[in-house]
């Protein structure tokens, strides 16, 4: 008998109508009558907080963070249900918090509601049951239209579709469907070379490069901020020409402030030195995150930033693999 605790944060999967629009109303007991019973799991639920997941914020991941740890003895897995808008950073947020934790964690949500029509909510529900109850993997997932993702990789691409993430740069670990798991890929086993580290410096700043950017912009960072991520382009190239960036990230280097960088384009990853304008970057102290997603640079750099202020540190802690959330290419 496998007992899990089904933790309710609110999302879509709980929202109702109202007058303003869709908002979470849905209580935790409610959730869980439209969970098919099962012989062999013995399920529990409560709820934590009933938010729509675009007000979520790194102290709720804290919240739900601390309900995990406090509860692990005595279930054997656990289900987060969750709005979608911001599932793929709470997954990867999850995913440093509870860095080393010995069960499943399973986030799944919908992009309809419960109690409407052509809900996708039961489905996505059943099958985190199935995979939390099944799994002999440890650790953060994200389970969404019959997938199985890594926490760190789920990156939510569609805003109506029912198959809304995908596992970006890493393979789908199984798929579920009707109770049933297929395995689909066997991630190796992780040798823990961080420590467990549960708190957050949320004081970052993520940029957006475009065409035009102004270089004004880092003395604001500079007085600001803790940490930055820069989304740059391609391979990780930011312009050195009329409106030169350059400078900026070294201003921010010489405060010591570590400057991350990765990439708008979702799959591949980035390979900073191929071209001069990455190569530019690298050379005035950017850090190059591989392959990670925007949604797990953030909450990595937060926790990072929360254990330690080093920059050598620092670095080598973000360009450290933990829960398989970084490849070089």
């Amino acid at each position: 008998m496998k007992k899990l605790l089904v933790l309710t944060t609110g999302g879509t999967i709980a929202s109702t109508k109202t007058a303003q629009g869709l908002a979470p109303g849905i209580t935790a007991n409610e959730l869980m009558t439209f969970v098919v019973p099962r012989d062999n799991v013995q399920m529990s639920v409560e709820n934590i907080m009933g938010k729509d997941s675009t007000n979520m914020q790194p102290e709720d991941w804290l919240i739900i963070a601390g309900r995990i740890l406090e509860r692990q003895n005595e279930f054997d897995g656990f289900i987060v249900t969750h709005g979608t808008d911001t599932m793929g950073y709470t997954a990867a947020a999850l995913s440093y918090l509870l860095y080393g934790i010995k069960k499943p964690v399973v986030l799944t949500g919908s992009q309809i509601p419960l109690g409407e029509l052509q809900t996708d909510a039961i489905r996505n529900l059943d099958d985190a049951v199935t995979f939390a109850s099944q799994t002999h993997l440890n650790g953060v997932y994200l389970v969404f239209n019959g997938l199985v993702m890594m926490g760190t990789r789920a990156v939510k691409t569609k805003t109506k579709s029912y198959d809304a993430f995908e596992s970006i740069n890493y393979p789908y670990l199984a798929s579920v469907n009707a109770g049933e798991m297929v395995s689909l890929y066997e991630p190796e086993t992780e040798v823990q070379q961080l420590k467990s580290h549960v708190s957050l410096d949320a004081n970052i700043f993520v940029l957006k490069a475009f065409p035009g950017l102004s270089v004004d912009i880092f003395d604001y960072l500079v007085d600001h901020t803790h940490g930055v991520i820069i989304e740059s382009f391609g391979n990780g190239g930011l312009p050195f020409q009329r409106r030169n960036l350059i400078p900026g990230i070294e201003k921010l280097i010489a405060a010591n402030i570590p400057v991350i960088i990765t990439t708008q384009i979702l799959e591949e990853g980035q390979d900073i030195n191929l071209y001069e304008v990455g190569k530019r970057v690298a050379d005035a102290g950017g850090v190059t995150v591989g392959d990670m997603n925007t949604e797990a640079v953030v909450a990595k750099l937060m926790w990072v930033l929360d254990q330690t202020r080093d920059p050598q540190i620092i670095t080598q802690m973000i360009q450290t693999q933990a829960s398989h959330d970084i490849g070089f290419v």
